[in-house]
């Protein structure tokens, strides 16, 4: 029998998560992903400031070098495109032209951080409501909040003039990672990244330029906006068997690649639940957002593709408020003198609340606030003698999660959208049965799960899409 002559290459998909890097290989003529790989970054630091949220630059390269090495060498060298996502809002600062250093083997090549930052994240919040109201106005639709990259610049300048004066570039953490791949003198951004940086027009896809030099805005720090799904550069050295001058894509969303690779009708509705939570449905084309945000309103309209838009509810809390509850149970049995790993802890807690199939106990579990009612934290309520078991908790904790973006995000809104079913992914949902249990029981809609639907798939998806139209 003869073989076939046709020779299968592979996109290379990456997203660089707020816990963990996930890489990808999909095949470019199947669509089908062959390879996956994802390993946890570990990268939170230590900060002296106030209610800070930073993590270390270097922990995570060094777990995207390790998850690509661990991928198949032999399809790696067959890679066309390289596909990147990553945790929106947040900014690293480098210096252009010294921001990493290639090192290895002539056969294996890689880049490690050298002049750059911390990473402050989506999480921070150091930007205090009183700080934020002090800024100007932005000419956008959406609301500036804390842990926005241009709010943090502000704050940086206010606060720390001096440490901007040491870096040259900024942008997320995945538009380094391109810049470095291309070894880029600037720094390129995506509408969908820059937007949630904050003081970006969508509609002109324009940073607020004006706005911000009359503020006194380091506006040479902002990165150069592209069109969401474009590339951005060629690769400028061989990484880790990748040829040289392979495209790359510009840096996209985290949500918005989970979306790619999961919603396949428009009458479908995303549900994600990893670190944070979002459930969002595509707007209907020709759909503009209005000038003037609505702070208080607890549904945002994020940019897509090709002009078009999400309507999403993003809550930040999520599969973190889980890791905060086994935090606070790991903290007090050491102050009870009993040492137990976080690790063992979780099952447990899942067991139990798999064992509760319900509960009367009320948990509001909005411990990090939102950011439409940042001084809204979480609350517990309706607690009984019989009710405070850890099975009980755990339940409550889970269905309150669900609860919360309910009220973000109601079912009149769904139904009014036209949304149909629920298409449910995220690593939160993956481990946990009980959380799943609970979209079935907050959704009277039909709940599907996706194979192979997350953002490192759906960045992959964008950047396959995008070659096919080149060709």
């Amino acid at each position: 029998m003869a073989l076939s002559t046709c020779t299968s290459n592979y996109i290379l998909g990456i997203d660089l998560g707020t816990t963990s890097v996930k890489v990808v290989l999909l095949d470019s003529l199947s669509r089908t992903v062959t390879e996956t790989y994802c390993l946890p970054t570990r990268a939170d630091k230590e900060s002296n400031v106030t209610n800070a949220k930073e993590q270390d630059p270097e922990r995570i390269i060094n777990t995207l070098n390790q998850c690509v090495a661990s991928l198949p060498g032999e399809k790696l060298q067959k890679v066309i495109g390289i596909g990147v996502s990553g945790q929106m809002h947040g900014v690293v600062f480098w210096r252009a032209k010294t921001g990493c250093e290639w090192f290895g083997t002539n056969n294996v090549r890689m880049f490690k951080p050298k002049d750059t930052s911390q990473l402050i994240t989506w999480q921070d919040s150091r930007c205090s409501s009183d700080f934020l109201s002090s800024l100007p106005q932005p000419n956008s639709h959406l609301t500036l909040a804390t842990g926005f990259g241009c709010a943090t610049i502000f704050w940086l300048l206010k606060h720390k003039p001096g440490f901007l004066s040491e870096f040259n570039v900024a942008g997320t953490i995945h538009d380094y990672v391109v810049s470095m791949l291309c070894a880029s003198k600037d720094c390129s951004i995506s509408a969908q990244n820059a937007a949630s940086w904050g003081y970006f027009n969508t509609v002109t896809h324009q940073w607020n330029l004006d706005i911000l030099r009359e503020a006194g805005f380091p506006v040479h720090l902002l990165p150069e906006p592209v069109e969401s799904g474009a590339f951005a550069g060629h690769t400028c050295s061989e990484w880790h068997g990748i040829p040289a001058n392979t495209p790359v894509g510009v840096a996209l969303g985290d949500l918005q690649c989970s979306v790619y690779s999961t919603m396949t009708n428009k009458t479908d509705a995303v549900l994600n639940i990893s670190t944070s939570a979002q459930l969002t449905f595509a707007m209907p084309a020709g759909f503009a957002p209005d000038c003037v945000p609505d702070a208080l309103s607890p549904i945002a309209y994020f940019p897509y593709f090709s002009g078009s838009y999400l309507a999403v509810a993003a809550s930040l809390n999520g599969g973190n408020v889980m890791a905060t509850f086994v935090g606070m149970l790991t903290s007090w049995m050491k102050d009870l003198g009993v040492e137990i790993s976080e690790t063992s802890i979780y099952p447990r807690l899942i067991q139990a609340a798999q064992d509760q199939l319900n509960t009367d106990l009320r948990v509001t579990p909005t411990v990090l606030g939102e950011r439409h009612a940042a001084t809204s934290l979480g609350q517990v309520s309706n607690i009984s003698p019989w009710n405070l078991s850890l099975g009980h908790v755990t339940r409550a904790l889970c269905r309150g999660i669900l609860d919360n973006l309910v009220s973000m995000m109601p079912l009149h809104t769904l139904r009014e959208a036209g949304v149909e079913r629920i298409v449910a992914s995220g690593s939160a949902l993956a481990r946990n049965e009980v959380i799943r249990q609970e979209v079935v029981k907050a959704f009277p809609l039909p709940v599907v799960y996706g194979k192979d639907v997350d953002s490192a798939v759906g960045v992959a998806m964008v950047c396959s899409d995008y070659l096919s139209r080149k060709r």
